[in-house]
């Protein structure tokens, strides 16, 4: 699995067709967040625009995780969280092809994820799981991330509980 950051650019039609299968694989994922209108039928015109958000924010990295020449998943960083208290990089999204699930990408995405965080000189990663997803919790927790906080979400004020993991040993 190879992470390759997503241009800023506008999107080509391929990749965008590529994003959009991806979200549409994971309906289950967004019927849990809200973010889409009707998760069963997600549309090119709104994966690009919620890329468009996550670019929005200042030290936003999206990260496109490939492998037997296709789209596996997706990662979105943030290099700083909105509050100056927090230190750490945030993870905001990580998402696998529904279809790869239970075959181990969600743990070598991540890992490559935090190993980018260790190679820019981050001693911790957080992440935020709605309380409404204890597949997300267990998932997290498996990987070392300890719970430190619930509360709200930023955006859309959803019950979260908020994780961190060290990252001064692999």
């Amino acid at each position: 699995m190879i992470l390759d950051p997503l241009p800023s650019a506008p999107l080509g039609d391929s990749l965008l067709a590529e994003l959009t299968a991806l979200y549409a694989s994971n309906s289950a994922l967004h019927r849990l967040t809200g973010d889409f209108p009707d998760p069963e039928d997600i549309r090119p015109g709104q994966v690009a625009a919620t890329l468009s958000q996550e670019w929005e924010q200042p030290g936003t990295d999206i990260l496109l995780a490939r492998g037997s020449g296709r789209l596996i998943g997706i990662a979105v960083t943030l290099a700083h969280h909105p509050d100056p208290a927090d230190p750490d990089p945030w993870i905001g999204l990580l998402m696998v092809d529904a279809s790869l699930h239970g075959q181990g990408h969600g743990r070598r995405l991540a890992a490559l994820v935090e190993n980018r965080f260790r190679a820019a000189g981050r001693t911790a990663a957080r992440l935020a799981v709605l309380a409404n997803n204890p597949k997300a919790l267990a998932f997290w927790t498996s990987l070392g991330y300890e719970v430190l906080d619930h509360r709200e979400d930023r955006g859309m004020r959803r019950p979260c509980t908020v994780l961190r993991k060290d990252l001064t040993t692999p």
